[in-house]
């Protein structure tokens, strides 16, 4: 699949991953549209699997990933 092309980028760095999904959660939330695509760098080894693992929880479509690349669709505000 080709990578999509993100409304934004964010370097995580290796920044850990309950810091990051807090993070992640408040920038999709208020920094993104509904439909934006964010490109996530995050290098933490854990990325991989907690991730998609939240996309999944949240419903936040993980659309693209290829360690440490992550593209993210800002869903829906209820």
């Amino acid at each position: 699949m080709d990578r999509p092309q993100p409304d934004t980028t964010w370097d995580a760095g290796n920044m850990g991953c309950g810091e990051l999904i807090v993070k992640l959660k408040f920038k999709l939330r208020d920094e993104l549209g509904a439909g934006d695509i964010l490109q996530l760098t995050a290098t933490d080894p854990g990325a991989p699997q907690d991730i998609p693992a939240w996309c999944r929880l949240t419903r936040n479509p993980l659309i693209y990933q290829e360690h440490p690349t992550y593209y993210i669709q800002a869903k829906e505000q209820p």
